[in-house]
């Protein structure tokens, strides 16, 4: 059984995610088939006559194909196709090559290795159980109790995974592994398998702080790209194409006001020197499940005012190419095709333009450019509470006496709320991403910053109060950023937010 589940577990790893990507069905419709069949197998465990129907299509196949004695390999071949472990960096590296269609031999021997490492600890504890049941004589005079409270568990995991709750489970058990998963992968051999880090050059020049330009290496390409807009028939773009401009490749996300900040300046540049030789391309790779769909990253991009080529990362592609990590992210690539300068996060927009410029005349050392661009650098310069993340698959602040869990509940405002954290008042329905109001929902948030911006989504109003003034804006549509605080210098202070029924908040910003 045990080598059964291994051969099938490799297979299905490592085929498992071209296959559903070619079916036309969503990720919803699978994790709802899924719990399903757990509910099916839960109730056939309680009940003989469920269980026999369950058992009557494939009750030939062991007969006629396998052999009475040999049964044991196909329930391990069935067993190994939904047994999907969480093993963190090295699976997720597995998945993402049979999800990029980037199967090499090093990815095969990756996961038959993990398969056998699986397998050893199944294969023990598979043993000594069997060997406790058969000598323990309570097992066999208490084996159909046990079948039913099997039957009754599985059912509970699939109760449990419908509500999310295991997300919250997990938010509660400390991961004492974290720190040996994390050594693990930054040793040179295991990263190099997993693929990570591929581009340490680029992440080095990231780091360097020199008021010089520099030579990161060639540029990697931009792939893995489901869609284009802003250029010509929405036609892709390659960089082997602009050779000889000097590109910037800019990676984005539209609800993100650390990049909305940075993009002020990004599309000051594409009209300052796009006619001098100089391109953007913004690779736009989504933080939330809403920023996939194409209509809202394009309406986000026209409320931005982005003219220049963008491009949807949608699959991490070009992401992962050029290893990168954070939103915004810059990289300056002069008219060879060398990177020559990385920037992560905001600021230093002044340097960033004059390696533009120098780029620029180095290309065409005859071309008069235009003056210099002078748009205010917004960056916060002052200690300022951190993006607060309103879901709750990364609460990361909430004030409650306990975690916020997931589905609809109603809650009430501790006596206080602590610096930099969140309560939530009334009934709410909480996702994974977001927080969607129900009935007298209001949010009430410690703060410090300038600027206080709410990632909101829906058609309704929402009030904010806060220094004893209040002011309603009324929202409508996809998610979209809202501000709600603004003062000339930043406070510390605390903000009440009312949402009417149907709003959806994801997150709140700071500037």
């Amino acid at each position: 059984m045990v080598g059964g589940l291994a051969l099938s577990f490799s297979i299905f790893t490592l085929l498992g995610t071209l296959i559903l990507r070619s079916l036309p069905v969503s990720d919803g419709i699978i994790r709802w088939a899924g719990l399903v069949v757990l509910v099916l197998l839960g109730v056939g465990m309680i009940v003989p006559r469920v269980e026999t129907l369950l058992e009557r299509p494939f009750s030939r196949i062991p007969q006629r194909k396998v052999g009475s004695n040999r049964g044991g390999f196909v329930l391990g071949l069935a067993l190994g196709a939904v047994y999907v472990p969480c093993a963190g960096p090295v699976l997720a590296a597995i998945t993402v090559a049979g999800a990029t269609g980037k199967i090499g031999y090093q990815t095969v021997v990756l996961t038959l290795m993990f398969a056998i490492g699986t397998a050893i600890p199944l294969l023990i504890f598979a043993l000594a159980g069997r060997g406790v049941a058969e000598r323990v004589r309570a097992f066999r005079r208490h084996q159909r109790r046990i079948r039913v409270t099997a039957g009754v568990v599985v059912i509970g995991l699939a109760i449990a995974l419908t509500f999310n709750v295991t997300d919250a489970l997990q938010r509660a058990v400390p991961d004492y592994t974290a720190s040996v998963n994390q050594a693990l992968v930054n040793k040179s051999g295991l990263a190099k398998a997993l693929g990570t880090k591929q581009n340490s050059t680029l992440a080095s020049c990231a780091q360097n702080t020199a008021s010089s330009l520099q030579n990161c290496g060639a540029a990697p390409s931009i792939k893995g790209i489901s869609r284009w807009f802003n250029t010509p028939g929405n036609a892709p773009i390659s960089l082997a194409s602009l050779k000889g401009k000097v590109v910037l490749v800019d990676f984005w996300a539209y609800s993100c006001i650390n990049c909305q900040r940075a993009i002020a300046h990004v599309n000051a540049w594409h009209a300052r020197y796009k006619n001098a030789g100089f391109v953007v391309l913004g690779i736009h790779t989504p933080e939330y499940a809403f920023e996939h769909v194409a209509s809202n990253v394009e309406a986000g991009a026209k409320r931005l005012s982005i003219k220049y080529p963008v491009a949807l990362d949608n699959d991490y592609g070009t992401w992962n190419n050029y290893s990168n990590e954070s939103w915004p992210a810059d990289y300056l690539i002069d008219s060879t095709g060398i990177v020559r300068f990385a920037s992560i996060g905001e600021g230093e927009y002044a340097k960033a333009e004059g390696f533009i410029r120098r780029l620029l005349s180095a290309a065409n050392p005859a071309a008069a450019l235009p003056a210099a661009t002078d748009i205010p650098d917004t960056t916060p310069t002052v200690t300022q509470t951190p993006e607060t993340y309103l879901g709750a698959a990364r609460e990361n602040s909430y004030a409650g006496a306990s975690s916020q869990g997931s589905g609809v509940q109603e809650f009430r405002f501790p006596p206080a709320v602590p610096d930099d954290e969140f309560a939530l008042s009334g009934v709410w329905k909480v996702s994974d991403e977001r927080l969607t109001a129900s009935r007298d929902a209001r949010i009430r948030l410690n703060f410090q910053a300038n600027d206080v911006y709410l990632d909101v989504s829906g058609t309704g109003t929402i009030t904010a109060t806060a220094f004893g003034k209040s002011r309603a804006y009324r929202v409508s549509g996809a998610p979209n950023i809202y501000t709600v605080v603004h003062q000339q210098d930043p406070k510390r202070g605390s903000l009440d937010v009312t949402l009417s029924p149907g709003l959806s908040a994801y997150s709140f910003t700071f500037g």
